[in-house]
Order: C-alpha cells, then structure tokens, then sequence
C-alpha cells in the first residue's frame, strides 16, 4: 500500500492530475455526452450505462478547484467508473472566480439540479462533489434558498448527498482569494454550511482524508456532529493515509486499493435507492 500510495504521488506530481486520472478511464459501456447547454453559457457532461435500467437514480457531481479553476471535462475518470455501476452521472459546468463569487455557483448548481429533475422527473436523485464541490452539494442541501429558486426542495427532491473533503466550517477567511469570492465580511457567516443545519436534511455521506492539510477534515467531523445533533441522518468515513486530491483519485483505476472510497460512496447510494 505504502508503494502504491507513492505512485499516487509521483504520478500526481508529474503533470496534471486530471490527466493521470483520466488515462485510467475506460468509458466501454458507457455513453458520454458533452457540452449539454443547461443554463446561459454553462454546460455540463452526461455519462449513462449503455443500456440503462429504467430505475436508475441520477447523481449531479460538482467538481473541486477552489471556485477558482476546475472542469467537467477533469472528472471523466468518476463519470465512467459509476455509469458502469448503473448510474447517471451529471458533470456540470458552473461560473467561478473572477468571473463571479458566491452565490453564483450555487446559483449555477441548482440550476443543473433543475435540468436532471426535468430530464427524468421520476430517478432518485443525488448529489455529489469533492472539495468546493462538496461545499456546493452540501450548501444546496441545506440552504434551501438554492434549490427553491429552481422550484425544488432538499428534502423532497433529494435521496442522498455526498460530500468527498468538502470546506463547511471554515471562518474566518484569511486567504484574500477567499476573502474576494465571499465578498464582504459581515455576510461571511451565512456563507457557511454549517450555519444552515436544521432537521429534515438529506441523508449525508461526509468523507475526508486524515492527511489532508488544504481542508481540516475537521470541516467533515464539525458538520456531521452538527446534522447529528439536529436528527439528521448522517455517515462518516476518514481515510488515514488520504490527502485532499487522493479522496477523489481513489476512483481512479489503479488508484482504488489506496482506501475504499469508491465501495463506500456505492454503499451509500445503494442505501439510499430504497424507497
């Protein structure tokens, strides 16, 4: 594992991480997508079994980079790894810094929450997202300002929600970037996940890595206990060996013996299927 865990690492190390992780996707089985327009000027990638079952749920997945950098185009390595596992996968696209700050993304996700609702109004559906995007899912499923914008309900319209190594609880900003993308300071607590937990969530699955040193996995264990204390159901999974980029590399290829992130996020959905 050690050695496995060191390839991880020089292989991230060496060129874009997005690469790597892509080289090891094999979309065989897998219908893709690209470039479906879902809102002005933003897009998103769709990644469907080849035969899919009527029933199968949909998961929207947002991707990480800050709000500064990112795109669907990064994550083809998780778009195919769970078409194969029966789902429809939803990549979208969303506004990030500087061409806009908060709320804009989360304005942008529910928008694309919106468009897999009418697309197949009766799946389960559920949300995902590693890093800024696990604070975008998570923020949607709480704050239901968002999604009621859209004409949706966290708790009616969602089945689940996963958060992969997502910032939650992370006052006070000191970055100047995350200053500007917050805008002004006064507005900076309801800006936080963690601030908008009342009963009647979604269910959650909270995941992070114990060596992550870019979000304390603190941010994981302060909003589990806090969507626990209110009646909340809610799961937790730490990684020991995990920094912040493997959580999601873990669905890579090669990468999977490295923890069991990809078998405990399909536990989790499986669980959440169930009427």
């Amino acid at each position: 594992m050690r050695s496995l865990m060191l390839l991880a690492g020089l292989l991230l190390a060496g060129c874009s991480g997005a690469d790597v992780l892509n080289g090891f996707a094999s979309a065989s089985g897998v219908a893709v997508s690209e470039g479906i327009p879902y809102a002005a000027r933003l897009t998103l990638d769709l990644y469907e079994p080849k035969a899919p079952k009527p029933d199968a749920p949909v998961l929207v997945f947002f991707h990480g980079g800050g709000w500064e950098s990112g795109s669907p185009a990064d994550y083809r390595f998780l778009g195919t790894v769970l078409a194969r596992e029966g789902l429809r996968v939803v990549i979208p696209a969303y506004r990030l810094w500087p061409e806009a700050g908060y709320p804009a993304f989360l304005e942008d996700g529910a928008q694309a929450v919106r468009w897999a609702r009418d697309r197949w109004p009766e799946a389960r559906l559920m949300l995902m997202g590693h890093s800024a995007g696990a604070y975008i899912a998570v923020m949607l499923a709480l704050d239901e300002r968002w999604l009621g914008a859209a004409g949706l309900r966290p708790g009616r319209d969602l089945a689940g929600v996963i958060g992969l190594s997502g910032p939650y609880d992370f006052l006070p900003l000191r970055s100047p970037v995350l200053q500007a993308i917050f805008g002004p300071e006064q507005g900076w607590p309801e800006t936080q996940p963690i601030a908008h937990v009342s009963a009647g969530a979604p269910p959650m699955l909270l995941a992070a890595g114990l060596a992550d040193t870019t979000v304390r996995p603190s941010n994981t264990a302060n909003l589990a206990a806090a969507l626990r204390a209110a009646g909340n159901i809610v799961e937790e999974r730490y990684y020991p060996q995990l920094g912040h980029v493997m959580t999601i590399g873990a669905f890579a290829g090669l990468l999977r013996p490295v923890a069991p992130v990809q078998q405990d996020v399909l536990d989790f959905l499986a669980r959440r299927q169930a009427p």
